[in-house]
């Protein structure tokens, strides 16, 4: 970790201030989306590899047609086309493929990809991130189990498996626990060298963008020379992209930073700003946000075996996580959920049994422990097609069902765990402009920001691009598709492909 002198120095440097030019790619969010751009961006080129056979029989005939000419530098439109997943993405089920070629029919085939590191490809970039590299796996408690087979949170050219095989460990029904993700992206940055172009403990505060400034040459000069790349700007631009913000001191300050840029890339994800009922009383202390309070309210034991129940809202797959916490804890739980246990959009319905064992366990808890009649699970309440009408301060909730009849329960706290939204208010009007719906804010499964499915540029704003989530691409998998499609167009942009 840098050090809060060498942080402040490093982030002013870029200021205009001081008539540097701006820098070319900032990237904001170092989860994975942001690791795996870094990687393309410090010069990390994939190629197909020789005598590799890919089961796809067309893609693999593609592939062969022009084996010397790098995958991020061919047409990607062309390579995607007819290829069929479990994406939307044409780019992010294309990379997919290329790294784990028959996944999906529990193959085990290699990746056809060989990477070459081409310094004088590389684009210098900034990540800025709140958290250590990884983002918001810090933020998940550590016992947590991926949703996602294990080797399926893995980056380029670095297995997750054999990571987990070194350090001793293995998969647990071939998942893996949020800790081990969060180390394991840690150890991927610095495996890689591309901790120099980390800058954690940082907040944007806003991006906008403005008038160019006129920079000097030897400023142009300094930078290039600091970065190691020789960055072409073939092109003036007229306006360019600034970026306000603070990082955080050892000692718990503000310092303020501002860097221009020509490139922004939103690679945020959603975990910021979970969702509100807009209930009254939810502002009460009791009613929580995030699965994190409950387990700290067991560890202080403030809330244990004897306590009143604890009202959990929602049916997801975080509000399964802390009913099976509190199950384990032996905590009563009241759970409230608006669908059906049968509706087939219920994440529930669409999770293999055998996989998923202990999310199949709170679904036959859902189905079997309702208030009408008692099941074999103590402790346990589900409510379907119930919502939640009012917190009151007496720890009083009223609940309404589909027929209005109102039922009033004393609860410890109440867990509302019904989704998270992206905290875009570092955009112009939060970032409503750039999403699909325009009068609707963003939303990763109903309104993602409206991009290019081939560059990932934002429609309603060039030099702005957008990763991951915010893009429509909710399993790691799949992000780096999306960070494929942004290094194509920013080396196309720098006019750093070959000849």
């Amino acid at each position: 970790m840098l050090s809060d002198r060498k942080m402040y120095s490093v982030l002013n440097k870029h200021q205009n201030r001081s008539g540097f030019k701006p820098l070319p790619v900032v990237i904001i969010g170092n989860g994975p989306s942001g690791i795996c751009l870094s990687y393309l961006l410090s010069g990390y080129v994939p190629y197909f590899k020789r005598d590799s056979l890919h089961p796809h029989s067309i893609l693999q005939r593609k592939l062969e047609e022009a084996p010397d000419i790098s995958i991020l530098d061919q047409d990607l439109e062309y390579l995607s086309e007819g290829l069929e997943g479990r994406s939307h993405s044409p780019v992010a089920l294309l990379f997919d493929t290329l790294l784990r070629p028959d996944t999906d029919f529990g193959g085990t085939a290699e990746s056809v990809l060989t990477w070459w590191h081409e310094t004088n490809r590389a684009i210098p970039h900034l990540v800025l991130g709140r958290n250590p590299p990884g983002g918001a796996w810090h933020s998940i408690e550590g016992s947590m189990i991926t949703l996602s087979r294990g080797e399926w949170m893995g980056l380029p050219d670095l297995q997750f498996k054999e990571w987990l095989r070194q350090k001793r460990r293995g998969l647990r029904n071939n998942r893996a626990t949020a800790e081990d993700i969060a180390q394991y992206y840690q150890h991927y940055v610095m495996k890689k060298g591309l901790q120099k172009n980390f800058r954690c403990g940082t907040v944007v505060t806003s991006v906008r963008k403005v008038n160019a400034q006129s920079i000097s040459n030897h400023a142009q000069k300094d930078l290039q020379e600091k970065s190691g790349s020789l960055w072409n700007f073939t092109e003036e631009s007229m306006e360019v992209f600034k970026v306000d913000g603070f990082f955080r001191t050892v000692k718990g300050d503000q310092e303020p930073f501002s860097i221009e840029a020509e490139n922004v890339v939103l690679a945020t994800g959603t975990y910021d700003s979970p969702t509100w009922l807009g209930v009254k009383g939810e502002n009460l202390s009791y009613v929580h946000h995030q699965l994190s309070a409950l387990e700290e309210a067991v560890k202080d034991n403030s809330i244990g075996i004897m306590s009143d129940p604890v009202l959990i809202v929602g049916a997801g797959l975080t509000a399964a996580d802390a009913i099976l916490f509190a199950h384990h804890c032996s905590i009563p739980v009241i759970h409230v959920f608006r669908r059906t246990v049968n509706d087939p959009a219920l994440i529930f319905n669409q999770l293999p049994k055998v996989m998923y064992p202990e999310y199949h366990k709170v679904h036959q808890m859902m189905k079997e422990q309702s208030a009408a009649c008692s099941g074999l699970y103590e402790c346990y309440v589900s409510l379907p097609e119930h919502h939640v009408l009012s917190f009151g301060k007496d720890k009083k909730c009223i609940l309404q069902d589909k027929n209005g009849y109102q039922k009033i329960y004393k609860v410890s706290m109440a867990l509302v765990l019904t989704g998270s939204n992206p905290n875009l208010s570092f955009l112009p009007n939060n970032g409503i402009d750039l999403a699909m719906d325009c009068n609707q804010p963003v939303n990763p499964k109903r309104n993602p920001i409206d991009v290019d499915p081939f560059t990932y540029e934002c429609t309603q704003e060039k030099g702005l691009y957008a990763l991951g989530p915010l893009a429509g691409d909710n399993f790691v998998r799949f992000v780096q598709g999306g960070a494929l499609a942004v290094a194509s167009s920013l080396l196309k942009k720098a006019n750093k492909n070959p000849p």
